[in-house]
């Protein structure tokens, strides 16, 4: 007589990870806050930390002897910045720099971005895209001292070859600006023309436009956005450039060339003063919200 036996297997152990495993697989949104969370909430404090205390020195103010910085609450700092004239002066000489360089970025990126998205081939789709982003490999420093051999009157490149150049000051600040931050109005502009069908070009074309009509009423309003996004770059990273107005701008003063000659004398008011890019910033992003651009991104 013959007995089969039967082996029985445990049951499978639900632990704690095995349950959290499952909870998280029906909540997305669990999952993203699991995965960026905690790096996002370090760069929170850091940014938020930064501002604030920013704001507080900003509030403080230098002592009658310099000695030191009296922590007491004041608006004195403020105060100097609006009622004194070169201040004044340097903040709207900043700004107005600032959409200069935006505006030549934008009317250099709209012909390229076009020519790699619509017209270059694949192949040398890729190539152009390249070229484009080499640039930021090289060093601001290096790329700036480089401008400063160009423009330099007398003896720089441009001197020397073409017997004419700007010289040290705010037409070379401007052109100097443009070139270190037209990659980033290309690549955000680029990719908007990529997702740009190109039937709609096709039947633009059929139906008798030209290529300016074309491109008005049809390429513009799709690729507002990707000019958005760019122009956020370059008039942000313009606002806050001390380095290329040293090097290339001659007696041009901006906001960070102060903020700089100031930080180790006056921390109050160079503090007080590197809020008002910040604040400008904002009232920047405010205004292109409420056209909607931002929701397009």
């Amino acid at each position: 007589m013959s007995t089969s036996t039967h082996t029985v297997l445990p049951a499978p152990s639900h632990g704690a990870g095995r349950r959290l495993s499952r909870w998280l697989h029906t909540k997305p949104r669990a999952r993203l806050v699991a995965l960026i969370g905690a790096p996002a909430a370090w760069l929170l404090v850091m940014y938020i930390g930064s501002l604030v205390a920013l704001f507080l020195n900003s509030v403080y103010r230098l002592k009658e002897d310099g000695s030191g910085i009296d922590k007491t609450f004041s608006l004195d700092n403020y105060h100097e910045l609006f009622t004194t004239q070169v201040y004044r002066d340097v903040a709207l000489r900043t700004i107005g720099i600032a959409v200069a360089v935006t505006v030549i970025d934008i009317v250099l990126a709209l012909p390229i971005a076009f020519f790699i998205a619509k017209i270059a081939s694949p192949r040398w789709r890729t190539i152009l895209v390249a070229a484009v982003l080499v640039p930021l490999w090289a060093s601001y420093l290096v790329k700036a001292f480089a401008w400063r051999a160009m423009v330099a009157s007398p003896g720089g490149v441009l001197d020397t070859t073409f017997g004419f150049s700007p010289g040290y000051g705010v037409t070379a600040l401007i052109v100097v600006l443009a070139y270190l931050w037209l990659p980033f109005m290309v690549v955000p502009v680029y990719a908007g023309l990529e997702r740009l069908p190109n039937s709609l070009l096709e039947a633009s074309s059929d139906l008798g436009a030209t290529f300016a009509h074309t491109f008005r009423r049809v390429v513009l309003p799709v690729i507002v956005p990707s000019l958005v996004a760019g122009s956020v770059f370059t008039f942000s990273l313009t606002l806050g450039d001390y380095i290329a107005v040293s090097l290339v701008g001659g007696s041009t003063q901006m906001i960070g060339s102060i903020v700089y000659q100031n930080h180790a004398s006056n921390l109050p008011l160079a503090a007080a003063y590197a809020l008002v890019p910040v604040v400008v910033m904002v009232l920047y992003l405010l205004g292109i919200r409420r056209t909607g651009a931002l929701e397009q991104l």
